[in-house]
């Protein structure tokens, strides 16, 4: 597959979302991004802001088998991956998959589960594979979690241990429309279109499996120069060591920051990497793992101040 048809695929995916969702078009191009570099994202925004909706809408796009779990405290792991009932009549177990078994998996509200429910999503976020008894069942390829969680309402809710949230490639902040955007929005349903019911019934595929597959290992071959790679070395370990972090990047952070410029490169059709692939990557990549002191947070500190001060204080290579 040529670079031309990458950025095709993702012009095409793009403009699908666009007609479903009004405005921030560069959530849309991480999330694309995202997706293309073969990792999962979580959605945080308050409720009503269009998490399920985009969602819903990239897996109608490219036309691939979609579930959605709603989280609840008394969710089980069984309930999301499955388990093994013995059948009297044949004398033998029975395998009963449960939701995780798709390829796009909306893991709704992902937060309001207890741990437990939540550390069964360690294996197949990381191998895609689902072990149940004494065999491993390995998932597509394109198996892709996407979570969501609010972040405004923290009753009845348990935080994401550590090993979990660095195991999404981007956390992606889906914000509040503009005024002109909530009139669009408004005049969509004064036509007479309910967007989450156009985004099952009227959005067609406009890409496949196996187009997503070549798409994904074309942008493997994007290469970055030593400069670029060292830049973003330079990136992850600067957030190691400023003052106000008391958790720092992982190196599958780096890894990730890495693949998401490729992605972001492919889109835009290049054959290499570019400082600024970096920079637009670098917020939703180290956000969701950067921990702060106590301090820091007592001072309203975020991640994404770090980050940018992270960001202006590495000199950008030529």
């Amino acid at each position: 597959m040529e670079l031309d048809q990458v950025r095709q695929q993702s012009d095409q995916i793009r403009e699908g979302l666009q007609r479903v969702f009004a405005g921030q078009p560069d959530l849309l191009d991480q999330l694309i991004g995202t997706f293309f570099a073969g990792g999962h994202a979580l959605l945080e925004g308050v409720p009503g802001v269009g998490k399920t909706l985009i969602v819903k809408a990239l897996a109608r796009l490219l036309g691939l088998e979609f579930r959605r779990v709603q989280f609840t405290p008394d969710l089980m792991p069984s309930d999301i991956i499955g388990t093994e009932t013995f059948q009297l009549a044949t004398q033998s177990f029975q395998l009963r998959k449960g939701p995780i078994f798709t390829t796009i998996l909306l893991a709704d509200e992902i937060n309001r589960t207890p741990p437990k429910t939540q550390a069964g999503l360690l294996e197949v976020m990381e191998e895609r594979t689902v072990s149940l008894g004494n065999e491993t069942h390995r998932l597509s390829p394109l198996f892709t979690v996407f979570a969501t969680q609010n972040p405004v309402e923290y009753e009845g809710t348990y935080p994401l241990p550590e090993a979990q949230v660095d195991r999404f490639l981007t956390k992606l902040l889906v914000k509040y429309p503009t005024a002109e955007e909530d009139l669009q929005i408004l005049e969509q349903y004064n036509q007479g279109h309910d967007l989450h019911r156009f985004a099952v019934d009227q959005l067609s595929p406009v890409t496949s499996a196996e187009q997503v597959l070549a798409c994904r290992e074309r942008i493997r071959q994007i290469r970055a120069t030593p400069d670029v790679l060292r830049y973003i070395s330079q990136i992850v370990r600067s957030t190691r060591e400023h003052p106000d972090v008391q958790l720092g990047a992982s190196p599958r952070a780096a890894i990730h920051l890495f693949l998401l410029s490729q992605a972001i490169a492919g889109s835009n059709g290049r054959e290499f990497v570019t400082p600024d692939d970096i920079k637009s990557a670098a917020p939703a990549v180290l956000r969701h793992r950067i921990l702060l002191t106590a301090e820091a947070q007592v001072s309203a500190r975020t991640a994404d101040q770090i980050a940018a001060e992270v960001l202006d204080r590495i000199e950008v290579p030529r």
